[in-house]
This record gives structure tokens, sequence and C-alpha cells, in this order.
């Protein structure tokens, strides 16, 4: 069967489980590097994996992000905030139309390809934060893409209803080590665990009922 699917990977948990649970589909992994406070941390784990299951990888620049938008979550580790990871306390981390920017760059790629999905790994737990991430807005944008394609480009994100903790399940599954992502806004040396990303890592895993093999400042 051909390999008919672009992923767009981040080297987090969620991605690098979408990418193992579908890999025979994927003929072209990319990373955005949007000049996060994590992103060499997210991309080194990108590169493994999809060098690991002999996935063609791109790492595109967007340095217009870090340089005209506005989130805590380009402007170093003092400015993201810790605790739990709720509306209040994370919405600080938004990047405003993330999601919508590299969507529409994967859809062009995949076009020019030959490919007709897109896969993203959005899940339910980032409903609330993340406009982004909500069923209604990959519907929309799966449309919009293949209303605007000659090969009807759609988004395939098979997550979007199921936790965290669910992936962290189909991982387990899978075999994989989630010691080889990378959640962590602050994008230290080690995991933080502190910021509402790490807690919710923290979470899911023991939900899962996997032994957490974080390494953590504290």
């Amino acid at each position: 069967m051909k390999k008919d699917a672009l992923i767009v990977v981040s080297g987090g948990m969620d991605s690098i489980t979408l990418l193992y649970e579908y890999q025979e589909d994927i003929a072209l992994a990319v990373t955005f590097d949007y000049g996060s406070n994590h992103a060499a941390n997210e991309i080194a784990f990108a590169k493994l994996h999809c060098g690991l299951l002999g996935i063609p990888h791109l790492i595109i620049p967007l340095d217009f992000i870090h340089q005209y938008f506005h989130s805590s979550l380009l402007e170093g580790a003092d400015a993201i905030p810790e605790g739990s990871y709720d509306t209040d306390n994370m919405k600080s981390t938004v990047v405003p139309f993330r999601n919508g920017i590299m969507l529409a760059i994967a859809c062009g790629l995949a076009e020019s390809r030959g490919l007709h999905q897109v896969m993203i790994a959005n899940h339910s737990g980032d409903h609330a934060i993340y406009p982004d991430c909500r069923a209604s807005f990959i519907r929309a944008m799966s449309q919009a893409m293949s209303n605007g394609t000659y090969e009807n480009v759609v988004i395939k994100a098979p997550y979007t209803d199921i936790s965290k903790a669910d992936i962290a399940r189909k991982g387990k599954a899978l075999g994989l080590d989630y010691a080889e992502t990378w959640s962590c806004y602050k994008g230290g040396e080690k995991h933080c665990g502190k910021c509402g990303t790490c807690i919710e890592r923290k979470e899911a895993l023991q939900e899962a009922g996997i032994p957490d093999p974080t390494e953590y400042e504290q």
C-alpha cells in the first residue's frame, strides 16, 4: 500500500506516539521550528525517532513567529507559568493560530509531494486552552485544505477526542520509551517538573500505569 500521509511531529509524547502507531502510512515527517523555549529539545527527539523508523524528516524554520508573535512559550523559561494544566494558568502559552499556520504549510507540502493526508496529534486535553486544537477547528481546517487543493488534502487527527493518558496507553502497547520524548515548556537540560506540561505528563503516565522515566530537575 502506498504511503499517503505527512505527519507534523514535534518530539513530544503525543506526536511520537502517532508517528509509531501510523508509521506504515507516513511518507514524510515535518517539524516546525518557531523559536519556542523547548524547540531544541523537541527537535532532537523528532529527528531521533524519524531516523529509527526510516521516515524522511524535514525541519522547517518559522522564525517570523518568534519575531512577531506574543506567547510565554517564546519568551524564555521564566515566562512559563508553574502549576496545573488549566485554562487560566496555561493561556499565556498559546501561540496564536500556531496549528493553523503549520497545517497550511504542511498542506502545501503534502500536495507538492502527491500526498493526501496531513496528520496531527492534538488531543482532548488541549481543547479548552488551545482553540486550534479543537475538533471544530480541525474539521473546518480540513475542509478548507480539501477545497484549496487539487489533491483534496485532508487532516487526519485520530487523537482529537481522546486524552493524553489514552495516548500514553497506546504508547505502552507500542513499547515506546517516553524518556525519549520532550514535554517541558521551559526547555532546560531536564524537565522542570513544575510547569503545566510537566504535570500533565506525570498525570498521563501515572493514569496509564507507566513508571515515569522522565528526568526532572526536582
